[in-house]
């Protein structure tokens, strides 16, 4: 795999260097201020890429500096706030040729085990479910940084990428070998609880 979002997404925060359990902790996804983006890239056919993201999501991750291998990860995203920036074809990815939000509204991820590299980076192996199908993926971390911020909490950042098969997710519409393939990023911001 080409270790690319969800994504849905997420686990980053799972790695790193640090003193103690000075950032251990449960952080939730600042969805307040905006701080959290999962992004997608697809091929059109072949030709170019398109690119979108979700805009509604949701999550948190418990932070286990001593021991990151037992940090976890929860993620849901609202399949209907996609948005490729195209109203007609963000209509079509709704529908049940792909995401079929109407009968799936949500898609998760839920992390089972983490396992870190002598570099600090971590893979996150969890269930994603995504259109009614749940199976195991592999997101690549990477703990972008922590520490207090300007209002007095304590943030932590990273970064992840998947990618998998569309259909191994159900999702029936096919355009063709180049397109079969989406790759995920997800890029998050946890404050603290």
């Amino acid at each position: 795999m080409k270790k690319l979002l969800l994504a849905s997404a997420v686990s980053v925060a799972l790695i790193g260097t640090a003193n103690a359990s000075e950032h251990s902790g449960t952080y939730a996804f600042d969805k307040e201020g905006a701080h959290q983006f999962i992004t997608f890239k697809i091929s059109h056919l072949g030709y170019s890429w398109l690119y979108g993201r979700f805009n509604d999501f949701d999550g948190e991750f418990v932070y286990d500096a001593e021991n990151p291998e037992n940090s976890t990860v929860n993620v849901t995203i609202d399949t209907a706030s996609v948005d490729s920036n195209h109203a007609e074809r963000d209509k079509h990815l709704r529908s049940e040729d792909f995401l079929h939000v109407g009968e799936f509204p949500q898609a998760t991820f839920k992390s089972k085990r983490v396992v870190v590299d002598d570099d600090g980076e971590a893979d996150i192996i969890g269930d994603f479910t995504l259109r009614g199908v749940t199976r195991e993926i592999t997101l690549e971390a990477e703990m972008l940084g922590h520490g207090e911020d300007p209002w007095g909490d304590y943030r932590m950042g990273f970064e992840a990428e998947t990618e998998f098969r569309l259909k191994d997710f159900g999702i029936p519409m096919d355009l063709g070998k180049a397109s079969e393939t989406v790759e995920i990023k997800i890029s998050i911001e946890g404050i603290r609880q």
